[in-house]
């Protein structure tokens, strides 16, 4: 793999990747009403990341996937800890908005390790899975590869962070059907935005002249770069 330097466009993607997903955090807490639907304003956003997710590893490789990841975990866990003490310390008389700022920056502890811990395992399942099916079938038929690590990996986020966030507070039945609700919703997202996948990781493998196999990777998240 060569270094990030050496690319064009990979740092700027990165950027992009780490915005995308601070914004779906802020905007969490809007609900929005499409007929008898209701979605999150992170359900519009987050699937988004996956996206980026397969591009990272199926154009630079999974170490490039697994620095973006640790980039976005590393913000998030930022401007949740930011949050909480912010929200904690005392406001200034003569400002009148902590209630306006409460509702969008006063995260829940519980919500918060949920979600980073979700994030973490189920982008790092994203990474693996489209890595070793790149491998597996030749580099051929992307969508399988796109879709097949979406499925695995979105399984994984949706399940840890409901079970961690509501799990002992809401029955069993009720986390299911938010598993499932949440999982299908974004696995179609996935499958809806192959189109602009394959755009996005064709052009890119032209501009950048790299197309990675990760024949040899060590796969471990907790290990620099190879």
């Amino acid at each position: 793999m060569q270094a990030s330097g050496r690319f064009r466009y990979l740092d700027h993607l990165i950027n992009v990747f780490v915005v995308v997903l601070i914004v779906s955090n802020l905007v969490a807490p809007k609900i929005i009403a499409i007929g008898a639907f209701r979605l999150s304003g992170a359900q519009i956003l987050f699937p988004i990341t996956y996206i980026f997710g397969d591009i990272f590893t199926e154009v630079y490789g999974y170490s490039a996937s697994r620095r973006a990841i640790w980039t976005g975990f590393l913000a998030s866990g930022l401007l949740s800890v930011m949050g909480l003490i912010l929200v904690a310390l005392p406001p200034a008389p003569e400002w009148t908005d902590q209630n306006a700022f409460e509702k969008v920056f006063h995260f829940v502890p519980r919500l918060v390790a949920a979600s980073l811990i979700a994030y973490w395992c189920g982008e790092f399942t994203n990474a693996f899975v489209l890595a070793r099916l790149k491998v597996f079938t030749r580099g051929r038929m992307l969508w399988v590869r796109t879709i097949g690590s979406t499925v695995a990996g979105q399984l994984v986020d949706t399940i840890v962070v409901m079970l961690l966030a509501f799990g002992g507070s809401l029955n069993l039945a009720t986390i299911g059907t938010l598993i499932l609700s949440g999982y299908l919703g974004k696995v179609l997202y996935e499958a809806a935005a192959t189109p602009l996948t394959y755009l996005v990781v064709n052009s890119l493998k032209r501009a950048e002249g790299v197309d990675v196999y990760d024949t040899s990777t060590d796969f471990n998240p907790f290990h620099g770069s190879k």
